[in-house]
């Protein structure tokens, strides 16, 4: 029985995986706003109420494919992070921005889905909160860290903003001064700009070397949360 259930597993897993490549093929072809299980189902040469016992209705599926995205940029920032143990604050920082870039670069479209245009009648789940969180706790880290070692220069934080960036730290931050928790959410927001603008077209005939522009810039969002230059 053991085995059955077993084999039934594996299938259930080898489906599941075979839904979602095709759809994120049909997110690279057509965008998001496109996508529909019957298309999914025809590629695959599935009947349509076949595939709804593994995924309902499409904003399902679409949940699925940016839970997954979610958790593939955050393996990468989480482990860029790892890699740079024990290297200071800033280089920590640096190393994983770039490994957010790479991973853009790598999934363009898969990034167009968490980052771009929201999907018109698509409204996230709870579900995602989550795996969209790895990517920004990884940068808390960096700066927990920081503030309880070699410390960090706090940017200015305006009186008008103090209660906002107050009830941010305590919603999200906790342990890091506000002046931190501020300047990181405008670093978090520039940094997707950033890669907005070179993955969608933005820098054609503007930034020739995007590497040493990227680095330059990760760099400046670096000062600008207050890490120490070394």
């Amino acid at each position: 029985m053991n085995t059955v259930r077993g084999a039934r597993e594996r299938a259930r897993i080898e489906v599941t995986a075979a839904i979602k490549d095709e759809a994120r093929r049909m997110l690279a072809a057509e965008g998001a706003p496109r996508l529909s299980l019957r298309a999914v189902a025809r590629e695959l040469g599935m009947v349509s109420s076949a595939l709804y016992r593994y995924f309902p209705s499409r904003d399902e599926l679409l949940t699925a494919l940016i839970i997954d995205a979610y958790d593939s940029v955050g393996a990468a920032a989480e482990a860029a992070d790892a890699r740079a143990a024990g290297a200071p604050p800033r280089a920590r920082w640096i190393a994983v921005c770039e490994a957010v870039r790479s991973w853009a670069l790598e999934h363009p479209h898969e990034y167009a889905l968490i980052y771009g245009s929201p999907v018109p009648g698509y409204s996230a789940p709870t579900d995602t909160v989550g795996p969209a969180s790895r990517v920004g706790n990884t940068f808390i880290g960096i700066l927990r860290a920081a503030y309880e070692g070699p410390g960090l220069a706090l940017p200015p934080l305006p009186p008008a903003l103090r209660p906002e960036a107050e009830r941010m730290t305590a919603d999200f931050a906790e342990g890091l001064p506000p002046a931190v928790t501020a300047a990181l959410v405008a670093a978090w927001a520039q940094l997707v700009g950033l890669l907005s603008f070179e993955l969608f077209g933005q820098f054609n005939r503007v930034v020739e070397d995007r590497t040493a522009f990227f680095a330059h810039a990760a760099g400046q969002l670096a000062h600008g949360v207050g890490l120490p230059a070394v």
